[in-house]
């Protein structure tokens, strides 16, 4: 009689059956139980989710934003500005080296249209300005000396002094005298300003795609001396009427160039890569920045300009400026076919129409007649034949004794 083969430790028995169950299971391939329903109802609610899903991907994700390419956002850009025209005010002729601030032209450029102007300016002491708060006074108890207003103009000399007009009194300051009052001489430059032009001259360049481009067409060199922008017929003459913008921006001229205001020229460059070259084109539009009913809006600043009397007596004339600025904005985004964007959103699709399943299945085994009978046919339960507990195998059923719907094909039938 052979001799009976050594028996493994309960341990080393546990940890060769796992062993082996991985390594089985390493050449093994496994697939999910699949079971049809024919139920009319909800085989139409999972074909309707499958197709949406389906158009989702098809229309907007590929068709749409085109995530089958590679994207670059925000193109390196310069900007070059340029302003021509000659206006008229009630005094002088104004040109393009008076009325434009900064000179040198940038993506921020500032047309002046009304300006407020207080002459021959010399430091002194005067009354400061009425609009200041707090200083119209009585008496010298009023004005305290040394007393520096930030909003003010000058520093108080502690006496109460009577006003340029009238029969107000307010305290005497250190200053540029006289002091801004309001009563400035007004010149209004705005009568000529929507007939003037502005080139906007813009480059970009991708360089992930190692792509450049510019708003001007090759032309012949006189074509820019002849042309204005229009959208169909000349789309590559970036030279705009200063009234063309402020219509485009939906304002009337006449009430921006008194109070002031900041339009922004948006240029957009949105490239599709895959197409030619020509096919990449700017897009501009117009529209107001600065909050249009509140009441810090419009738009001013001040400057002044020096000279001397007799060599010895420093003179400035000061001036608030009112003006229409223009901020020229650049922004796009070009894409081009790429194979990793393609694989992954190509994926997710298929992934996702796998929704349709999961949703079908939670109405199947929740909300259904035979949900139990669904749930039955769907899982199959496996009961451990061996008892931890006890640490002794259980008696495995014969095939006669278990569950016949598990081999009974009638079972499907009833679905």
């Amino acid at each position: 009689m052979a001799a009976a083969q050594p028996r493994l430790p309960a341990g080393a028995a546990t940890v060769w059956r796992l062993a082996r169950g991985c390594w089985t299971a390493f050449w093994d391939y496994e697939t999910p139980k699949v079971i049809v329903v024919r139920n009319r109802r909800l085989g139409f609610v999972h074909r309707m989710v499958q197709l949406l899903i389906l158009l989702y991907f098809v229309w907007y994700v590929f068709i749409v934003q085109k995530s089958y390419q590679d994207s670059e956002t925000g193109p390196e850009s310069s900007i070059i500005t340029k302003v021509k025209g000659i206006t008229i005010s009630e005094h002088k002729v104004w040109d393009v080296e008076e009325y434009v601030k900064p000179p040198e032209g940038g993506s921020v450029v500032s047309i002046i249209t009304r300006m407020e102007v207080t002459p021959s300016q010399t430091p002194g002491i005067c009354p400061e300005s009425m609009r200041v708060h707090g200083s119209i006074c009585h008496s010298d108890d009023d004005c305290v000396a040394g007393q520096l207003d930030m909003q003010g103009n000058g520093i108080r000399t502690g006496r109460c002094v009577p006003y340029y007009h009238g029969d107000s009194k307010t305290c005497e300051v250190s200053a540029w005298c006289p002091v801004e009052d309001g009563s400035s001489d007004n010149q209004f430059l705005g009568k000529m300003a929507p007939n003037f032009t502005i080139l906007i001259k813009n480059n970009i360049h991708y360089p992930k795609f190692k792509f450049s481009k510019g708003n001007i067409a090759s032309q012949k060199n006189d074509y820019l001396k002849h042309c204005t922008f229009d959208r169909d017929s000349d789309p590559y003459c970036p030279i705009f009427r200063l009234g063309f913008i402020v219509e485009q921006a939906g304002e009337n001229f006449t009430e921006l160039a008194h109070k002031g205001g900041v339009i922004g020229v948006i240029i957009n460059w949105d490239c599709d890569l895959d197409l030619s070259e020509s096919e990449c084109n700017p897009k501009y539009s117009f529209r107001r920045l600065d909050p249009k009913y509140e009441s810090a809006s419009g738009y001013n600043f001040r400057f002044a300009k020096y000279y001397k009397i007799n060599t010895t007596t420093t003179t400035r004339t000061l001036i608030k400026a009112y003006g229409i600025r223009i901020d020229v904005i650049v922004h796009g985004q070009a894409g081009k076919f790429s194979l990793i964007p393609t694989i992954i959103n190509l994926a997710t699709a298929l992934t996702s129409i796998g929704v349709g399943s999961f949703l079908c299945d939670w109405i199947l085994l929740t909300f259904m007649n035979k949900n139990k009978l669904y749930s039955h046919k769907k899982f199959d339960k496996v009961v451990d034949t061996l008892d931890q507990h006890v640490g002794q195998r259980l008696p495995v059923p014969e095939p006669s004794q278990q569950d016949s719907t598990s081999t009974d094909p009638k079972g499907l039938a009833q679905l």
